[in-house]
């Protein structure tokens, strides 16, 4: 209880923190899927799901713009995303090697309840725990420190051009979809800006993620996780 007192006096009084921290320990958490047997690809993520939930908890009193918004454009902006990211994929090379595809019912059998649990898992945490994480990191924090040091003095509406194209090529290079990634990025720090809010683009991202997804189990097209 102590060292969460301790946590939350640290993410309060440093803005910097309260935004980076959460993201960077979603990827350390990300980077050892794997590496301790085969079946942690899946353990592993249902684990780091349930700590980028706490993380969010942890952080929403210190991180004001970090709230849920619904409009038409969150709504149009995550499905085009969402058709730019499979319509695309056959059309360029991808980033790097690709990983083993992220297919539970190859681990723990077709149809078996672990299976779907992993399945399942994926899709709540993709829709539900990554959009927050992701645009907070990268349309709050990255782009607005950019633009100036002092972020927070920075409007979530203000305009400008390298930091847009920093944020969104940094955000498309770390998809293995790279160029879909970074169509990605622009859409939803353009939303953002449009918007002069977070909250859509964390919509848009949901929307996305939550489709692509469906897409996945739908089509078997595991290749996407």
């Amino acid at each position: 209880m102590a060292r969460v007192q301790w946590m939350r006096r640290r993410l309060e009084t440093s803005p910097l923190l309260a935004r980076a921290a959460p993201f960077v320990l979603f990827l350390v958490l990300t980077a050892l899927q794997g590496r301790v047997g085969e079946a942690s690809h899946y353990w592993i993520y249902l684990g780091k799901t349930v700590a980028g939930a706490w993380l969010i908890w942890l952080i929403r009193p210190y991180v004001a713009e970090m709230r849920w918004a619904i409009s038409w454009e969150a709504g149009a902006v995550g499905l085009a995303v969402f058709f730019v990211w499979v319509g695309l994929d056959p059309y360029y090379p991808k980033f790097g090697k690709p990983g083993p595809a992220w297919n539970p019912h190859a681990e723990f059998g077709s149809g078996t309840g672990l299976a779907w649990l992993c399945v399942v898992g994926r899709v709540l945490g993709s829709s539900l725990v990554v959009p927050p994480l992701e645009e907070v990191f990268y349309r709050s924090f990255v782009y607005r420190f950019l633009v100036k040091q002092d972020f927070l003095a920075v409007p979530l509406g203000a305009f400008a051009w390298m930091p847009l194209l920093v944020t969104s090529g940094v955000f498309g290079l770390s998809h293995f979809e790279w160029l879909a990634g970074g169509v990605c990025g622009l859409a939803f720090q353009a939303l953002v800006i449009w918007k002069k809010r977070l909250g859509d683009a964390m919509t848009a991202h949901a929307i996305t993620n939550l489709l692509l997804g469906l897409w996945v189990v739908w089509k078997g097209a595991w290749h996407f996780w």
